[in-house]
């Protein structure tokens, strides 16, 4: 009879030892990033326009948003072409792109792309690096805007 009181003491204690050191998981940072108001998205070419001027935000599940410190930007342009052994037009795709230290787009950029966008065209923005902490860089998920 002592023995099994004695037992089922020491399995209780083990229990409650091995339960209590059990910790919650903690959440991933998930974060989402944003052109103006619009995530990754298909939009008319009058409203790329419009939000050429607007910066990268990047904001967390708690809504907090956190500055941009740099990015990559890609631009693929459609250049129609004529195929000269079947006389039909044809479309080849030229990448430019340039990296920026900042949360939008150099001058130079927003006019070039307000002269040249078409319908067709993609904006790319990758490699999003954001301050978390005073100490902290973190990696936002890239923004790929289609103009229709």
């Amino acid at each position: 009879m002592i023995k099994r009181f004695i037992h089922t003491v020491i399995f209780l204690c083990c229990a409650g030892h091995a339960s209590a050191q059990t910790k919650p998981a903690k959440q991933p940072l998930r974060f989402r990033t944003t052109w103006g108001i619009y995530l990754s998205d298909s939009l008319p070419r009058p409203e790329v326009l419009k939000i050429l001027d607007s910066a990268l935000v990047v904001r967390d599940a708690r809504n907090n948003k956190f500055p941009v410190v740099s990015f990559d930007f890609t631009y693929e342009q459609k250049e129609p072409y004529l195929n000269d052994t079947t006389n039909e037009i044809g479309f080849y795709t030229e990448v430019t792109g340039d990296s920026f230290r900042d949360s939008r787009l150099s001058e130079l950029w927003r006019t070039r792309l307000k002269e040249v966008v078409q319908k067709g065209e993609v904006l790319f923005f990758n490699n999003i690096v954001i301050r978390y902490a005073d100490d902290k860089y973190y990696r936002a998920p890239e923004l790929k805007i289609v103009v229709r």
